[in-house]
């Protein structure tokens, strides 16, 4: 159940037209009264001698007692609340429960309090209702609506419990604006699947992120083909902006601008800026979070490969640094997830994108970030901007897959950090994002993983008994499980890989399954090969390279031998 606590209004008479009206599209059925502040009270709605204007008299009688000069300048209040789809119907009996429920909680109407302030509910849909009051009491004072949208959701919580509806998570107030039902039906005579609102949110997120500055943001949103227009000082300086969808106009044909703080908490230019702390590279003299993959430094590849690296790093600081660190860390994994579904192929982009828009909600809380120290992940998400569109085959398609691989794991390290400090709507998001990033990378990782597993298919009975070996060794606790799974064979693959060129492949085992958890994954194998394949700079895509095992069996073959026999005989000894 959703309360929603609108902006306050001058008029009565203007919202009584409208709940009691047709709505915008017809919408409005069988408009009429559940409850009010007096069981006398006229319904325009159900009665047809009574009037709008006589209804709108009775609420406003208490401020028309005042001396003009004590009047609340805005003294219209209004409260919707909603439920949600796959609720069951209420009757108009519960809803003036509910709606008796709300307007004592919020301080319009206390249980037992004569004087409070008049206030009628009307219910013109199956799902929801409205309630109107105006703001001066009985006796003449005004009621007392401190934080009456977060004394409305705490209400609606309890009535979500006991009425059997469906429990919704308790917000901090730092989730953005959702849009209004005007601007869902604007959207739907356009033709848009997203309000003008949602659309800006997102284009002015992927502007931002990874961005060094003012000027290349406002530059990415120019490019985006918004019109931005900015809010300057007497002196000059710059203090804010607004952004508008180039068609969506209003009655007068004029663009309908959207100030960054009215799209989210976090994108007002101040709250920007503060990602501005460290600036990022500027294309010269850059030191890589990794050395340089074999494919280059500056393509959709190597980017993503130091993307994984980057998230790799963050999740320490997520479990391990103070709250203000972690929170920074968490902000910029968002900036991530929006360079990457804005660079990805078509088959993971949709996925991706739905991650990026799931976790912005994940991306913020009361926990004020501490910026500069998350310049790593920051410059990952500029990376992926500047190394431009991935193809998705080959190397680029391997290297998303190992992105998202890591990506994964940070997303769920923030849904534990999230779900420790009780940020109940942040942890949803997190775990939503995470489901998203799973079907990327099954969609992802599937041409990469099925011809290493056909090279392991094919791998000699030595070599691949071999590589068992060095299995039960390095992770005794997991091998039967990984040997039971069909990533097995690439890993054994992926093994052989990196002793041929020269690592020693159970310590690198041993490292990649004991930095981090598991417990999360599908499939154990998968997981270790992208890290395997990260961290010893292996090539992610082999579907054209020579096998290692042909080149390398017999010289490999003594080394590892050798070497396990040295291993064998400590264990005798």
């Amino acid at each position: 159940m959703i309360p929603r606590v609108h902006k306050r209004g001058k008029r009565t008479i203007g919202l009584l037209y409208y709940l009691y009206g047709p709505g915008t599209h017809e919408e409005h059925v069988d408009p009429h009264l559940v409850a009010a502040w007096d069981s006398l009270t006229p319904d325009p709605g159900r009665d047809p001698q009574a009037t709008y204007t006589q209804l709108q008299q009775l609420l406003d009688q208490p401020v028309d007692a005042l001396a003009p000069s004590r009047r609340p300048a805005k003294h219209v209040w209004h409260l919707s609340v909603r439920a949600a789809p796959e609720d069951p119907v209420l009757s108009d009996e519960q809803w003036g429960q509910i709606a008796r429920r709300m307007v004592a909680a919020t301080g319009i109407a206390l249980d037992g309090d004569d004087a409070g302030c008049r206030w009628a509910a009307v219910r013109h849909a199956d799902d929801h209702i409205h309630i109107v009051a105006t703001l001066v009491r009985e006796d003449g004072r005004r009621p007392r609506l401190h934080n009456d949208a977060g004394r409305a959701q705490a209400e609606a919580r309890l009535i979500e419990a006991e009425y059997g509806l469906k429990r919704l998570n308790t917000g901090d107030g730092t989730a953005a604006q959702r849009p209004t039902s005007a601007e869902r039906h604007k959207a739907a005579r356009q033709g848009r699947e997203r309000t003008a609102r949602e659309e800006l949110r997102e284009t002015v997120r992927r502007a931002v992120a990874g961005a060094a500055g003012e000027e290349e943001f406002f530059d990415r949103l120019a490019a985006a083909g918004l019109l931005v227009r900015k809010r300057t000082a007497p002196s000059g300086d710059l203090l804010g902006y607004k952004v508008a969808l180039p068609d969506d106009r209003n009655k007068d044909g004029e663009p309908v601008f959207y100030p960054g703080a009215r799209l989210a908490p976090d994108l007002s230019l101040p709250r920007i800026r503060e990602r501005f702390t460290s600036a990022l590279d500027d294309g010269q003299g850059v030191t890589p979070v990794e050395p340089p993959s074999p494919t280059g430094p500056g393509g959709p590849s190597a980017a993503r490969r130091r993307t994984a690296s980057a998230a790799w790093q963050a999740l320490i600081v997520i479990e391990q640094e103070d709250d203000a660190v972690a929170a920074a860390y968490i902000a910029s994994a968002g900036e991530v997830l929006d360079a990457l579904a804005k660079t990805s192929a078509a088959h993971t982009r949709a996925e991706l994108r739905e991650a990026a828009v799931a976790f912005e909600r994940a991306s913020r809380s009361h926990v004020r970030a501490e910026r500069g120290h998350d310049r790593a992940l920051r410059q990952a998400a500029r990376d992926l901007v500047q190394g431009g569109p991935a193809l998705g085959r080959g190397e680029d398609g391997a290297t998303t897959a190992m992105a998202i691989d890591m990506l994964f794991f940070l997303v769920t390290a923030a849904l534990h950090w999230h779900a420790k400090k009780g940020h109940a709507q942040q942890a949803a998001a997190a775990r939503q994002a995470a489901e998203h990033l799973r079907a990327a990378y099954q969609a992802a990782a599937a041409q990469p993983l099925g011809a290493l597993y056909q090279r392991g298919r094919r791998l000699g009975r030595p070599l691949l008994q071999r590589q068992t070996a060095v299995l039960r060794q390095a992770v005794p606790q997991l091998a039967e499980q990984i040997l039971a799974e069909p990533g097995w064979y690439a890993l054994a693959a992926t093994l052989a890989d990196a002793e041929a060129a020269g690592h020693d492949p159970a310590a690198l085992l041993a490292g990649a399954a004991g930095r981090r958890e598991l417990d999360t994954a599908e499939s154990v194998s998968d997981v270790l090969v992208w890290r395997l394949r990260r961290s010893s700079d292996l090539p992610a895509d082999t579907s054209n390279t020579v096998f290692a095992g042909r080149r390398t069996g017999r010289s490999a073959g003594r080394t590892t031998g050798q070497a396990h026999t040295r291993a064998g005989s400590g264990r005798g000894r």
